[in-house]
């Protein structure tokens, strides 16, 4: 098991990095390989930070559900992490870079949640009942990024690093789920242009909204439901791609209009 103070140390060292914008190594060093419980309470060590620095929670995010972002990252199995309400770009002007380290983008599904999912028992939450959670689906561009110098990362150190969190945009144009079947959506993402991630739905643990039933049990089996008003990333529906200061993304999800980004330094 690993000790109280290795969680506090490998906490202290990511944040350190994103406190003085230098990649750390990574904390499996002091937290193991198969150890989820610490690296989730390693994590929460970062969160707990920026919650007394006076962010709010806005709901969480889920990492590594399509193939192609698990083999990007050498993993093999999904993760969570929190979004706080400083993370949200969504405000259509040019984003500013200023703070990532290492970013990446990636297209998604978002989820609004119209009420609480806590049955009481997680296995009692169904695919059914997540989907009767949804008040809307919207279009969402996440900037994936890791405190870890070149992304060298196994599972225990994107969990503990927030789940490689960096920012995110979500799109106005918000679907009821009588309108949009997340999982047979189709996404290009291009940059400036040029064709640079594709997927699909059935890409992100073959539905969206099996990734966010799979949220919403873990969530539940660590204390923290998710609760109304919460948005959700599912996942990404291809692989992410590097960008830079002065390009545009435009992500194209059908069902959805097109979600476009700009970012300066």
């Amino acid at each position: 098991m690993t000790s109280d103070d290795a969680i506090r140390a490998a906490s202290q060292r990511l944040i350190r990095a994103q406190e003085t914008g230098e990649p750390c190594a990574p904390v499996r060093d002091l937290i193991g390989t198969d150890d989820l419980a610490a690296a989730y309470a390693v994590q929460m060590g970062v969160v707990e930070r920026r919650l007394a620095a006076g962010a709010t929670v806005v709901g969480r995010k889920i990492g590594a559900t399509s193939k192609a972002v698990q083999d990007q990252l050498g993993v093999d199995q999904p993760d969570f992490g929190y979004l706080l309400h400083d993370m949200d770009v969504s405000h259509g002007g040019p984003i500013s870079m200023a703070g990532l380290l290492q970013p990446r983008v990636e297209a998604e599904v978002a989820f609004v949640l119209s009420h609480d999912v806590d049955p009481g028992d997680p296995d009692d939450i169904t695919l059914d009942a997540v989907r009767e959670a949804v008040e809307v689906a919207l279009p969402a561009l996440e900037i994936v990024d890791s405190r870890i110098a070149g992304w060298d990362i196994g599972f225990t150190d994107t969990v503990a690093d927030c789940a490689s969190s960096g920012l995110f945009v979500v799109g106005a144009d918000a679907r009821p789920l009588t309108e949009l079947e997340p999982r047979d959506v189709d996404m290009t993402l291009t940059i400036n242009g040029e064709v640079r991630s594709s997927g699909n739905g059935a890409a992100c643990l073959g539905d969206p909204l099996e990734a966010l039933r799979w949220l919403a049990v873990q969530a539940a089996r660590f204390g923290d439901p998710l609760r109304k008003g919460h948005l959700v990333l599912s996942g990404a529906l291809g692989p992410f791609v590097p960008f830079a200061p002065g390009d545009e993304v435009l992500a194209s999800i059908s069902g959805f209009a097109p979600l476009r980004a700009t970012f300066t330094d």
